[in-house]
C-alpha cells in the first residue's frame, strides 16, 4: 500500500523543509466557505490539509476551535457533509486531505462504512486524537481494506511502550503533541516536543508531525530541524474567523514561506 501522506512528507524533506500541515474545521463558517478555505490552504503553500469534524464534546480543542466547531454544528453540520466537502476539495487540489475526528462519530456511523466513504470521497486517512492503538483493531482492519492512513497521537507523558505502540500502528505519520494541554497558540513550542520526537525515533518512527501550539512561521521553521511536519491549527481558524478566506490565504502564505519565495530577488 502507498501512503500519499508519507510521499508528501518525503518530498518536503528532500526539499530541506518540514511539511506545513494545516488544520481547519469543515463546515465553518459555512460548508461552502470551508471548502474554499481548504482549497486556499493548498494554493498558498499547505502541503497536507487536516479537516476537523465538528463534535459536541471537543475535549482536546482550545476555545478558538471549539467556537468554530460549535458554529458549524449550530448551522446544521451533519457527518455526511464532510464527505461532500472532501469530494469538492479533492476535485480541485492534489494535496492529501486527512480528517481529524473524535472516535465516537465514526463508531456511530459504522467504522467500515466510514472508511469506505472516506476513501471514495478522496480522503487520505484519519487522525484520531482519542483513540489509542490498543482499542483500534476495527479501525486498523478497515484502514487496511480501504488503503487509508491512520495517525495516532504521542505525548511527552507517554510511556516507551505507548510510544512504540503508536509508531507501530500509525501510517502516514505519528502526531507528536508538542506540549501538555489543549490546542491553541503559544509563544514558544514546548522544548519537550524535540525530546518527544527523539523518543519516537528511538521507537522506530520515520515520519513525525509536531502539533499543538505552533502559530508562527518561525516555529514552523524550528520544527523542520527535527520533524517531518509542522501542524498549525488555531491561528488559521482565527484568521478565517476574523478576516475570511483572504486573511486565511495571506497567513498560510506567510507560514509556508511562499510569500517570501514570491518576493523579487529572493530565493
Amino acid at each position: 500500500m502507498n501512503s500519499r501522506v508519507e510521499a508528501t512528507l518525503d518530498a518536503c524533506r528532500n526539499e530541506g523543509r518540514a511539511a506545513l500541515i494545516a488544520y481547519l474545521p469543515v463546515g465553518f463558517p459555512s460548508l461552502d466557505e470551508s471548502i474554499e478555505a481548504a482549497v486556499a490552504l493548498v494554493e498558498n503553500g499547505a502541503d497536507i490539509v487536516e479537516l476537523g469534524l465538528p463534535y459536541s464534546d471537543p475535549v482536546m480543542d482550545g476555545l478558538v476551535i471549539q467556537e468554530a466547531t460549535q458554529t458549524a454544528l449550530a448551522n446544521g453540520f451533519r457527518l455526511s457533509d464532510a464527505f461532500t466537502a472532501l469530494r469538492a476539495i479533492t476535485e480541485r487540489v492534489s494535496a492529501p486531505i486527512l480528517v481529524m475526528t473524535y472516535w465516537n462519530p465514526v463508531v456511530q456511523y459504522g467504522v467500515d462504512r466510514f472508511a469506505a466513504d472516506l476513501a471514495a470521497a478522496g480522503g487520505s486517512g484519519l487522525i484520531t486524537p482519542d483513540l489509542i492503538p490498543d482499542e483500534a483493531a476495527e479501525w486498523l482492519e478497515a484502514s487496511e481494506r480501504h488503503d487509508l492512513d491512520r495517525v495516532f497521537l504521542a505525548a511527552p507523558s507517554s510511556t516507551p511502550e505507548r510510544l512504540a505502540s503508536a509508531v507501530a500502528a500509525s501510517r502516514g505519520f505519528v502526531y507528536a503533541v508538542s506540549t501538555m494541554g489543549i490546542t491553541g497558540e503559544r509563544a514558544d513550542v514546548d522544548a519537550a516536543a524535540h525530546g518527544l520526537v527523539d523518543r519516537l525515533r528511538e521507537a522506530g518512527a520515520t515520519h513525525v508531525g509536531v502539533g499543538i501550539g505552533i502559530s508562527t512561521s518561525e516555529q514552523v521553521r524550528e520544527v523542520q530541524g527535527y520533524a517531518e511536519g509542522a501542524i498549525v491549527g488555531s491561528v488559521l481558524v482565527k484568521a478565517l474567523s476574523d478576516g475570511g478566506v483572504p486573511a486565511l490565504a495571506a497567513l498560510t502564505s506567510t507560514l509556508s514561506g511562499q510569500e517570501t519565495k514570491q518576493e523579487p530577488g529572493l530565493a
